[in-house]
């Protein structure tokens, strides 16, 4: 076992809010490294590829308890594999996307958790619904009766100082209260996806629920 993932994870476990869960983003890390994380005691585990998320969840079939979070830029054409092997899909980020979930949703008898991908401010980096867009969409998303939409999820632009950094998480949670009072049936809004190593502590404390974090747990990728 590799002593220092598992000391970092113990570390920043503890220095977590019982009300955050640490998604630890295992792209690019051995199942070996996964099962460290495992032992030192994280059960949640994002990854962004579906292939290489495949190869590692056949390796981890011993581990029953592991929910798999999918947190990278879905194309439609991997909709389906998503849906079959991901309980959360932390990047929905647009209205088509999200229908042809439901779709694969009904057909294979499944709820999978979903979050709505929103870029808080301008960033063509990013993919996601601008605000407007997204409150624009929220009646046609209020249709997707299947999936289980949960929250929001936010990527802040590169190059932002610490104070704007806070100030998009800021945002987010205010946008999520905005949604949350306007009382969908089927869309939820209790679950903050935002904050990675960089940042996590500002989105922390702007009310993050889930955090993702991979550099600061299991080191730089090859």
């Amino acid at each position: 076992m590799n002593s220092s993932i598992y000391e970092r994870i113990v570390s920043i476990r503890s220095s977590l809010p019982t009300s955050v869960k640490l998604i630890a983003v295992s792209k690019q890390v051995t199942a070996e490294a996964i099962r460290c994380a495992y032992a030192a005691g994280i059960r949640d585990f994002g990854e962004s590829r579906i292939q290489e998320a495949t190869i590692k969840q056949a390796q981890l079939q011993d581990l029953p308890d592991i929910t798999w979070h999918f947190i990278g830029h879905l194309q439609s054409n991997k909709a389906k594999k998503a849906i079959e092997q991901f309980h959360w899909i932390h990047s929905v980020d647009n209205l088509k996307l999200a229908v042809r979930l439901e779709q694969l949703a009904q057909q294979l008898g499944v709820s999978p958790q979903v979050c709505l991908q929103v870029k808080i401010l301008p960033d063509p980096n990013k993919s996601g619904w601008t605000v407007p867009e997204l409150l624009s969409d929220l009646p046609a998303l209020n249709q997707c009766k299947t999936l289980q939409i949960q929250g929001l999820m936010t990527i802040p632009p590169s190059g932002l100082a610490d104070p704007e950094i806070l100030s998009v998480f800021n945002q987010c949670r205010e946008l999520a209260k905005e949604i949350q009072e306007q009382n969908w049936p089927h869309i939820k809004m209790q679950q903050l996806s935002m904050g990675m190593s960089g940042d996590y502590e500002l989105a922390v404390q702007a009310g993050a629920t889930m955090v993702r974090l991979g550099t600061i747990l299991f080191g730089d990728r090859l």
